[in-house]
C-alpha cells in the first residue's frame, strides 16, 4: 500500500489552466475574493511581538513514545525496539534515530503530558487544528471538514497579511481541518497544492510555469484592461460590484507579479546545499518553504505530512522511512531560522493528531492512542530544552501537569498576540471564544 496516498485564441486554453487562479477567470474568482476579504483583517491590532507560526502536522500520529518518550524500563512489549541518546540538554534524551535533532534540542522543548479524548482520525485532526473538540454531525469526509476555524484563518482575521504575501499558506495540500469554518473564505488558506519536491515544481499561481512567455502574462494584464472598461459600461448598481472586483483582481495580479511574493514561492532559487541539507523529499522541502514564506512575511503555515499510522511495521516504516526524513528537515529547519535570526520571531509546533498505543500490537504496529502523546514546540517566545510535565511508566496517560488542544491553541495565541479571551461570531450572530477555555502553558514561556 502506497502511504503517502492514504490518507487546470493567442491565449491557449492550457496557459489559462496552468495559471490557476491567477490566470484568466481565477482573477476575478477565488484569490480576489480572497484578498478582498483580508483587507478588512488590516484593521486588527497588531500584537506586542509580531511573531510566525510553523505548524508542522504529522498526518497519522506519530509514536511519540518510540521518538521523544522512550520508556527503556517498561516491558519488552511496551517499551519498543529504538534505545535513547542523550541530546545537547543534559537529562534530555531523544530516540537513536534523530541524532540531528538531538544536537538542536535546545532550540525547543517538549510536553511530555500531552492528552485528550479522541482516537479518532478526522475528528482528532480537527481537535488539534482548532483547538476544539468536534460537535454532532461532524463528518470527516468533507473537504474541508471544518465546525470550527483552524488556527492558522484565526490568525489571518486577527491579524491580517504583511504585505503582498498571504497571511496563511497550507502546504503541500491543503489538510481538511484547516479551513476557515464561519469565518469565511477571506480567511482560507492560500494553499499550494502541490508537492515542494516533485520535478519541476512551481506555484502557477504565484510564478507561471516556464513554459508560459512573460508575454502571455503581459497580454492577460491587457486582457484585463479590457475587461475593466467592459466593466465600467454595466449598470451603475452591477458597476458597483464590478468596480469592487476589479480592485481585488488588480490586487490579485499584483501578488503574481510581486518580487516579494515571486521570491518566497519560488524554491529553485534556495541554496542547493541547504536544501540537500533539509532533505529531497516532500517533508524536507515542504519546511525549506515555509521558512522561506515565514521570511517573506506570511504568519502561518502548515505543512501536513503523510503518513504516521503505522498499525503495521511501526519500527521498520519509522527506521527505514519517516524518522530519517523527520530527523535532517526538522533539525535543518530549527537551525536554519535560528541562524538567520528568525527564531524568536517563528514559533514551530510539532504533532500529530494523537500518539500511538503503549502496547504494541500483533503486527509490530501500534495504533491510535489519544490519552498521553508529545507535543513539541520552539522558537517564537517559547524556551529551548524544557521538558513540561510527564507521562507513566508506559506512556499510557499523563503522570503530572496534563496538557491538552485547548491549553496548545491559547499558548499559540498568546505567543501571537491574540487574546485567547476575545470571540467571533457564527452566521447565526452567536459568539464563540477564540480558544475554548485553554490555558497558558506558562511553563514553557
Amino acid at each position: 500500500m502506497d502511504r503517502a496516498n492514504l490518507f487546470c485564441d493567442g491565449m491557449a486554453r492550457r496557459d489559462v489552466l496552468r495559471l490557476g487562479v491567477a490566470g484568466l477567470f481565477g482573477m476575478g474568482v477565488d484569490l480576489p475574493w480572497m484578498l478582498e476579504r483580508q483587507a478588512h483583517a488590516a484593521e486588527a491590532r497588531k500584537p506586542a511581538r509580531d511573531v510566525s507560526l510553523i505548524f508542522v502536522f504529522l498526518h497519522g500520529g506519530m509514536s511519540t513514545i518510540d521518538t521523544f518518550d522512550l520508556k527503556p524500563d517498561a516491558p519488552a512489549e511496551f517499551r519498543g525496539e529504538f534505545k535513547p541518546i542523550a541530546t545537547n540538554v543534559p537529562s534530555i534524551q531523544y530516540c537513536e534515530h534523530l541524532p540531528k535533532l538531538a544536537g538542536q534540542a535546545d532550540k525547543f522543548s517538549l510536553i511530555r503530558s500531552f492528552r485528550h479524548h479522541d482516537s479518532g482520525h478526522g475528528s482528532a485532526d480537527h481537535y488539534m487544528l482548532t483547538g476544539y473538540a468536534t460537535a454532532p454531525g461532524f463528518n470527516p469526509e468533507l473537504r474541508p471538514n471544518n465546525q470550527r476555524p483552524s488556527l492558522g484563518s484565526v490568525i489571518a482575521r486577527k491579524l491580517g497579511p504583511r504585505g503582498s504575501v498571504p497571511p496563511y499558506v497550507c502546504l503541500p495540500k491543503q489538510h481538511p481541518s484547516s479551513g476557515a469554518a464561519y469565518l469565511g473564505s477571506t480567511v482560507a488558506p492560500f494553499v499550494i497544492d502541490a508537492d515542494p519536491n516533485a520535478p519541476g515544481f512551481t506555484v502557477p499561481d504565484i510564478i507561471p510555469p516556464p513554459t508560459i512567455a512573460t508575454s502571455r502574462v503581459d497580454d492577460r494584464k491587457h486582457l484585463l484592461a479590457r475587461i475593466d472598461r467592459f466593466q465600467r459600461s454595466a449598470e451603475v448598481a452591477a458597476n458597483r460590484h464590478a468596480q469592487a472586483v476589479s480592485d481585488f483582481q488588480r490586487k490579485a495580479f499584483d501578488l503574481m507579479t510581486s518580487p516579494a511574493a515571486k521570491v518566497a514561492f519560488d524554491l529553485a532559487a534556495e541554496d542547493d546545499k541547504l536544501r540537500d541539507a533539509y532533505g529531497r523529499n516532500s517533508l524536507g522541502q515542504s519546511c525549506v518553504m515555509a521558512r522561506r514564506l515565514v521570511e517573506a512575511g506570511v504568519r502561518c503555515v502548515t505543512i501536513d505530512h503523510s503518513n504516521w499510522d503505522t498499525h503495521d511495521g511501526n519500527f521498520r516504516t519509522l527506521k527505514e522511512s519517516l524518522l530519517p526524513a523527520f530527523d535532517s528537515a526538522l533539525s535543518c529547519l530549527f537551525r536554519d531560522l535560528h541562524e538567520r535570526g528568525l527564531l524568536d520571531t517563528t514559533l514551530v509546533v510539532i504533532s500529530g493528531e494523537f500518539g500511538r498505543t503503549p502496547r504494541i500490537n500483533k503486527n509490530a504496529g501500534r495504533d491510535h492512542w489519544g490519552p498521553s502523546f508529545t507535543v513539541a514546540l520552539g522558537g517564537g517566545g517559547i524556551q529551548g530544552g524544557r521538558i513540561v510535565g510527564k507521562s507513566d511508566a508506559r506512556a499510557e496517560k499523563p503522570a503530572e501537569d496534563p496538557q491538552g488542544p485547548e491549553d496548545l491553541a491559547a499558548t499559540i495565541c498568546r505567543l501571537l498576540g491574540i487574546d485567547p479571551n476575545e470571540e467571533f461570531h457564527t452566521p447565526e450572530g452567536r459568539p464563540v471564544k477564540i480558544v475554548n477555555n485553554g490555558r497558558v502553558i506558562e511553563q514553557l514561556l
